[in-house]
């Protein structure tokens, strides 16, 4: 089975590194999903964004990321994040009051919707 190396990083922390089979990101360009033997390309994520990973086992990770860049080779994926956060990992009624109290910090309520379309799509 073919497999690449995929890390995802964010300016404080490594969240997951690991071999994967599928890694799918949303960039400004839209959304790509990137497979093993996949051409070169560098990509910008979107503010809010959602990247999800699935494993060659068959597992999913998933998470919240809020600007960045996406690197592909033909044999690595790296995810360089400004901020991210794991789905398993979001505090959803956290998320659910900045949007419902937050209306001018335009950075916050995209985090906050990125966090939660992350926890639904885990």
């Amino acid at each position: 089975m073919a497999e690449m190396t995929v890390e995802l990083v964010a300016v404080e922390q490594r969240l997951w590194s690991g071999s994967a089979k599928l890694v799918s990101a949303q960039t400004t360009e839209g959304e790509i999903g990137v497979m093993p033997g996949h051409e070169p390309v560098l990509g910008q994520l979107v503010e809010g964004g959602v990247v999800a990973i699935t494993t060659i086992d068959g597992d999913r990770v998933v998470a919240a990321v809020h600007g960045g860049f996406l690197s592909v080779t033909a044999t690595t994926v790296t995810i360089l994040a400004e901020a991210a956060d794991l789905a398993e990992d979001i505090d959803v009624e956290a998320a659910r009051a900045v949007l419902a109290e937050t209306q001018d910090d335009q950075e916050a309520l995209a985090a906050a919707k990125g966090q939660l379309r992350a926890v639904e799509r885990a």
